[in-house]
């Protein structure tokens, strides 16, 4: 059942709370969905067999139909009721997306629950006072920006949209460097290489553009591209996905340019120059069905400094002034009322405690570790792929004794937290737990360990993480609670008025929501649920949370390793809240 609050209790999330953690499911709304469909099928089957027995007969027999059915009426009265009836059927079997409201999402990069106040953020503070506050939202697994926008966008898992990292390595792009997934060149030979399907579902903006709406993609980062990389193909409809400083279609950015001068450098002009784009450009003729907003901060100025720092807080304060200014473009547009208005974050935050060079240690411990090849990999050798909190290990040929003996070492560290396999492995966790497993997915995963020790700003949250940023900086993608647990706010019409909803919720739940209030029936079933615990107009029976713990242990002669792994589930829909783990010396 949902378990909501009103809203003047503290708004402030309680990661303490957390550890209790609660679980996830789906709305029972696809067995409706399909109901409908095959209602509508079978009505356009009879509309065509009528349209085809009208069209075969000739004047005569049609005169002659006519005068029999009618009698007293006029053949003409009877063919123009026809007619307009006709209209009436096929117009509802081919009904659009819904054109009453607007869906808009303001995305605050690496925002953490915890900094959302009346202080930090007047704006969201008032916002989050108008509708509904989820207070046990989840990132999806690693805890980074591209996997978690394309979750948010997808509804699915990273094994189902394909995309489990920030980085990775797929030889058949690259055969002697690591990716950037959100990169066009890679994108576009992606989608070369898979027919289309680099991405493996389609988004909300595809999703929406499908059933005949219009979409507007504004992202100062260049995850952008993940969100709708197919804006430039209906021209008609005046869709445009903005990322950084690209667009599609390509042409959209001179205009852009033209009236807001070049995409600035510093991290807060960014945000701003992105909102204006949004507000004033792609919201001129009016609010779109599906309008999204990617702010760059504070997620770039934390990595810079951490959280907590003055230069955090001041972009957190960015970040809000942004959204009031787009509160404002809805009022001015007269769609405040009939916008639902989603704030989320793609994952948390955490502050360096160790930064490991795992290349270092491992080549000094008999491996042949890189972090790109100079020449073609030979079998065994092990690509390193950094994400921060977590690095993927591609070990060349997939060799099984190299990776025996590699996850082994990696247990007896004193920084490894959660290790993933892509084979069963005694004290490992199968990839598919940690919802990455995919045809790209990498031999071996591990997330870093981490804290509840406080950074230098009093901020609870540390951990060890990859060798790109030196201790005392921001990272995440851990299975911290602090990197897992993000922001989700929505108000609007489709919403409960001042409320907390403390059911689990996350990233993945936004695309079937979203879809939901357009009345936009999914391609194919996501894994995400529909938020209707929270939601007015709908019903609001959810399953029960619950919550689950697994472990993994092994023996060494030199002591033991043990992990957990914490899990919350909703009906189908499983989040997972964190995991951590320890070698324990004799």
């Amino acid at each position: 059942m949902r378990r909501a609050r009103r809203a003047n209790e503290r708004l402030a999330y309680d990661h303490g709370s957390q550890d209790g953690c609660q679980p996830n499911s789906r709305d029972g709304c696809a067995t409706k969905t399909s109901f409908f469909d095959s209602m509508r099928q079978n009505t356009d089957a009879k509309v065509q067999s009528m349209i085809r027995e009208y069209s075969s007969a000739n004047y005569s027999t049609r005169m002659q139909n006519c005068t029999r059915q009618a009698r007293s009426l006029s053949c003409t009265f009877l063919f123009v009721s026809f007619a307009f009836l006709l209209t009436q059927v096929l117009s509802n079997a081919t009904a659009p997306a819904r054109s009453d409201r607007h869906i808009v999402v303001v995305v605050w990069d690496g925002m953490r629950p915890d900094f959302v106040s009346e202080k930090n953020t007047p704006a969201l503070w008032k916002l989050a006072h108008e509708g509904v506050i989820f207070r046990n939202h989840h990132a999806v697994y690693p805890s980074a920006t591209n996997v978690n926008g394309t979750a948010l966008s997808t509804g699915v898992y990273p094994s189902h949209s394909g995309l489990i990292a920030n980085h990775d390595y797929r030889p058949e792009i690259d055969r002697n460097h690591s990716i950037d997934v959100e990169i066009p060149a890679v994108v576009k030979k992606g989608d070369e290489l898979s027919g289309g399907k680099y991405i493996s579902f389609p988004t909300i903006a595809e999703a929406v553009r499908s059933a005949g709406g219009r979409t507007a993609i504004a992202s100062a980062k260049t995850v952008g591209l993940l969100l709708d990389r197919n804006a430039d193909l209906s021209p008609a409809k005046k869709c445009v996905t903005l990322f950084a400083s690209k667009s599609l279609p390509r042409d959209a950015l001179t205009s852009i340019v033209a009236a807001l001068g070049s995409f600035p450098s510093g991290h807060l002009q960014q945000d701003a120059w992105t909102t204006k784009a949004l507000t004033d450009l792609f919201w001129r003729d009016g609010v779109p069905e599906f309008s999204l907003l990617w702010l760059g901060e504070p997620d770039l100025t934390q990595h810079e400094s951490a959280p907590g720092a003055q230069p955090a807080l001041t972009a957190i304060k960015s970040a809000d002034e942004n959204l009031a200014a787009v509160l404002l473009a809805l009022d001015r547009q007269g769609a405040r009322e009939t916008t639902d208005v989603f704030v989320v974050s793609d994952h948390g935050f955490s502050t360096i405690g160790r930064s490991v060079d795992l290349r270092k240690i491992l080549n000094a411990a008999g491996f042949s570790a890189k972090t790109e090849f100079a020449d073609e990999p030979k079998p065994g050798d092990i690509m390193l792929v950094g994400n921060g909190g977590t690095v993927l290990f591609y070990v060349q040929g997939h060799d099984a004794e190299i990776t025996s003996r590699l996850v082994g070492f990696l247990q007896q560290t004193d920084f490894a937290g959660v290790i993933f396999t892509k084979g069963a492995m005694q004290g490992t966790f199968s990839l598919d737990q940690a919802k990455i497993d995919s045809p790209h997915a990498p031999d071996i995963v591990v997330a870093f360990r981490w804290s509840d020790s406080k950074n230098q700003f009093g901020i609870p949250g540390m951990i060890d993480a990859d060798w790109q940023r030196g201790a005392g900086k921001g990272t995440h993608a851990t299975l911290s609670r602090f990197d897992m647990h993000n922001t989700l706010i929505a108000a609007g019409p489709d919403f409960r008025h001042g409320e907390m909803d403390d059911s689990p919720s996350g990233n993945i739940d936004l695309a079937p929501t979203i879809l939901r209030i357009l009345e936009i029936t999914p391609p194919q079933q996501m894994d995400g649920r529909i938020l209707s615990e929270a939601m007015v107009n709908i019903d609001a029976q959810t399953s029960k949370p619950e919550t689950k713990t697994v472990e993994a242990t092994k023996e060494f002669p030199s002591g033991s390793w043990r992990q957990s792994l914490q899990i919350s589930r909703v009906g189908e829909t499983e989040y997972l809240d964190k995991g951590n783990g320890a070698f324990v010396p004799k």
